[in-house]
């Protein structure tokens, strides 16, 4: 007699962020696939159909290390399938202190692209962390190479986090505001994204161009928002640059489909789940030069698209940011050419539908692994 459909009684338990975007669409991917769902958080928000564990609040990092007897708890409760940590360094590292079931982690970017290389400590920690995992999912090659450097055990996996093309959709040109060059920005209100950068270069380009009448549309949050808020004050731009503040999905796409273009110019990065948004919506983006984004944007039947691409030496660079967004609004063919390529770059690789049946299947062959496992064990301990 063979195993029950895994899909219909796979009990998945993330450990996230329950405020993070992408945790909440990972669940309901994941619950649309017929999968039970808990979430062990720290961070809580409620979620339809998913049953929550919260932990004591994390204000310090080292708050993280004095959590692991809850989260065991938890896990001991509720007795998963599947545990699956997503960020190395904080749930990876309560996840892989409890041990408890097949153990998935999904680096995010900065937690093995930026924190282990100022810290030796946070280094040699991330190493047994990887180490304990059973399977290892990154979102751009360069961050599963960051993760083959501390020499797990476990299978690297490139999964990518993809998008809802049915709610992400390109609109007509004709059907964009005519008022002026619209601009989206989608990342978060924090140091690494360079916000301010892009405040500059709006202000420098409509100086240096009045007649694209410059508007800048700025979509998230984060701890910079007084900072940014009097920054476009100082620059008397209170008019044109349109804090909307963190969206839903679908006051995000009515923002994307009034844009003609999308910037993401952080430090560092993995795959931005921005970027593809802003693809899919048919948008030109101008990003800086980092692996993930020279992987998504640069097309090999549109050499000049690099051009886009914004070196990170000597960042900030608004006057640079400026001249490519000036270069966009004074060719619009070849905005809208670019816009039309990357809707159909991400219809190839970037469909979160995909993506996440890739996701199942890597879970039933882990839990299919294990119940292979425990039917061996059983019957050579009835040979003996």
């Amino acid at each position: 007699m063979g195993w029950p459909p895994l899909a219909l009684s796979l009990h998945l338990c993330l450990l996230g962020d329950a405020n993070s975007v992408h945790v909440q669409r990972w669940a309901g991917e994941m619950m649309a696939r017929g999968c039970q769902v808990s979430l062990i958080t720290a961070r809580p928000q409620a979620q339809t159909g998913v049953e929550q564990r919260v932990l004591a609040p994390v204000r310090r990092t080292t708050d993280w290390l004095w959590r692991v007897g809850e989260t065991r708890a938890h896990l001991m409760a509720l007795k998963p399938d599947i545990v699956h940590a997503h960020y190395v360094t904080s749930y990876g590292y309560l996840a892989a202190r409890c041990r408890l079931g097949p153990l998935f982690i999904t680096a995010w970017g900065s937690d093995l692209l930026v924190s282990p290389q100022h810290n030796p400590m946070v280094r040699t920690l991330t190493g047994w962390i990887l180490r304990q995992a059973d399977v290892i999912t990154g979102d751009s090659q360069d961050l599963l190479e960051a993760a083959q450097a501390y020499s797990p055990k476990a299978a690297l996996h490139l999964v990518h986090w993809g998008v809802d093309l049915q709610r992400f959709r390109p609109v007509p040109w004709t059907d964009k505001p005519q008022d002026g060059f619209h601009i989206a920005s989608l990342r978060a209100w924090e140091p690494n994204y360079n916000i301010g950068c892009i405040i500059d270069a709006v202000a420098a380009l409509r100086l240096s161009c009045p007649s694209a009448n410059a508007q800048l549309h700025l979509m998230g949050g984060g701890s910079l928002t007084p900072v940014l808020k009097a920054q476009v004050a100082d620059l008397r731009l209170t008019s044109c640059v349109h804090f909307h503040g963190r969206l839903n999905d679908a006051q995000m796409q009515a923002v994307l489909s009034r844009c003609h273009t999308s910037v993401s110019v952080p430090c560092s990065d993995a795959t931005s789940v921005s970027v593809l948004e802003s693809m899919a919506c048919g948008l030109s983006v101008i990003a800086t030069n980092l692996p993930a984004n020279r992987y998504w944007l640069t097309l090999a039947h549109e050499p000049e698209a690099a051009s886009c691409l914004i070196d990170t030496q000597g960042w900030p660079q608004p006057q640079r940011l400026a001249q490519a967004l000036q270069a966009l609004f004074e060719q619009p063919h070849l905005t809208q050419r670019w816009g039309c390529c990357h809707r159909a770059r991400i219809e190839q690789e970037g469909d979160r539908q995909v993506q996440m049946d890739v996701m199942l299947n890597l879970y039933e062959q882990s839990i299919s692994a294990k119940r292979l496992g425990s039917h061996h064990s059983t019957t050579q301990s009835m040979h003996e």
